[in-house]
């Protein structure tokens, strides 16, 4: 058997191999996740404590529910902001840079001074870190999806494109169980006192792997191509806001029910666990490391189901999470077990609606914009979906009751299938031509 040629002795360009493409899209996410699951984690546990006024526990809870939000506000501006440079001069490169925003953020914010120290300039720094977070995560996502999906081969697009997306349940597996050692290993004042800072601060290691990793990848071979035939467009963001309106909206219809239900079980689920259930922040905290197990194992199940059809595999997925909704309050607030169960359930449901998702929403879009297309719906399907929900399901829990929060959900479900019927089915989209417009 010959050995393959090298590049230089060719001058043909290396090629990726799936094992690179697979990890390269898998590290990157779940870096970012992690580093942004953190932050979700201790919006509840610390932040109300340390970056806000004591005199009144409620309202700080809810101010440090706010600077979660600021993420999903950044979003877009990232995704505009990286699209346009994905579009323009490449995934990779792009790539290189989103991650480097998100890090940097994330470090620093565990070197803030608290309220104590500085006062009012505590959360506002805070909330500025915070928003450097969200740049990055905006352009971070989109380019890991297309990364997958441009390298993949036609009949395994869904495959390949749900590697990145295991990136959510790997990040915030490694997130929570930091938190859950770190309560065990330190006392309580240990922990308020430094001890919340270390995740922050050894997330510069990870983000590190993760770029040495993708500065050894190529180019996708489907931006390559679109690139030798002049397609590049000068505005690619403002072309996806004038020529592709429709897929535009329709990708962030079918991105809410996906923020809306993991932003409940993450973010709502623990803070009225922990603060009008009775659980421990250790126990809880256990429940949903167990319950992101079912959600790490039913992304592979989902993406196999989509390479016989996205779409129908989304509606079906979008049903299943409207009926949670219907009966989540009575199933959550049936003790230590009901807790469980309902982790477990949403999780579940969140894998199989979040694995075909990145691959759906890149195939609706052109190569020419579609860093800045993808990544857009995804981020304004997160401000819709996701930014204000675990502010919302506090305001409706603690006014309405806990089954107002599952109505939220299955509205969201709804609107996600009428996104879902707006569009084709794209298992077939050859994705060097242009879709629907």
């Amino acid at each position: 058997m010959s050995k393959p040629l090298s590049p230089g002795a060719t001058g043909a360009k290396a090629i990726n191999t799936p094992a690179q493409v697979l990890f390269a899209s898998l590290i990157g996410t779940a870096v970012e996740f992690f580093d942004f699951y953190i932050y979700a984690t201790a919006a509840v546990i610390v932040f109300p404590s340390l970056f806000f006024p004591k005199s009144d526990p409620a309202a700080a809870t809810l101010l440090s529910l706010a600077t979660f939000g600021v993420a999903f506000l950044a979003r877009p501006i990232g995704s505009a902001l990286f699209g346009h440079f994905g579009d323009r001069i490449g995934r990779k490169t792009t790539l290189v840079l989103a991650l480097g925003t998100m890090g940097l953020s994330t470090f620093l914010i565990g070197c803030l001074p608290t309220y104590s120290l500085i006062g009012v300039a505590a959360p506002l720094l805070l909330a500025l870190c915070r928003f450097g977070q969200g740049i990055g995560l905006g352009g971070e996502w989109g380019g890991a999806v297309l990364l997958a999906v441009e390298n993949a081969p036609p009949n395994k697009r869904a495959w390949y494109g749900m590697f990145p997306q295991l990136g959510a349940p790997l990040g915030f597996f490694l997130s929570g169980l930091v938190f859950y050692l770190l309560s065990h290993l330190l006392t309580n004042r240990q922990f308020l006192s430094f001890g919340w800072r270390l995740p922050f601060l050894a997330s510069a290691a990870l983000v590190l792997l993760g770029l040495y990793v993708r500065l050894t990848i190529t180019e996708t071979p489907v931006f390559e191509a679109a690139r030798k035939r002049g397609e590049q467009t000068e505005m690619p963001v403002l072309k996806v806001f004038t020529h592709y309106t429709k897929s535009l909206v329709a990708g962030i219809m079918i991105c809410l029910a996906t923020f809306v239900l993991f932003y409940l079980m993450i973010v709502f689920a623990l803070s009225w666990g922990v603060n009008a259930l009775h659980f421990t922040r250790d126990k809880f905290l256990l429940i949903q490391l167990f319950g992101v197990i079912f959600f790490a194992g039913t992304i592979p199940i989902a993406a196999l189901l989509a390479e016989k059809g996205r779409r129908v595999v989304m509606i079906a997925v979008s049903v299943a999470i409207g009926i949670f909704g219907l009966v989540f309050a009575q199933i959550f607030q049936a003790g230590t077990t009901g807790a469980i169960v309902a982790m477990c359930l949403g999780l579940a449901l969140m894998g199989l609606t979040y694995g075909p998702l990145g691959t759906i929403i890149s195939e609706i879009f052109p190569t020419s914009i579609r860093y800045s297309g993808s990544s857009l719906a995804f981020s304004f399907g997160g401000i819709l979906g996701a930014s204000a929900t675990p502010s919302i399901a506090t305001w409706l829990a603690t006014h309405y009751g806990l089954q107002y929060v599952g109505y939220y959900l299955t509205g969201s479900a709804v609107l996600t299938t009428i996104g879902l019927l707006w569009i084709h089915e794209t298992r077939d989209e050859d994705l060097t031509t242009a879709p629907i417009t």
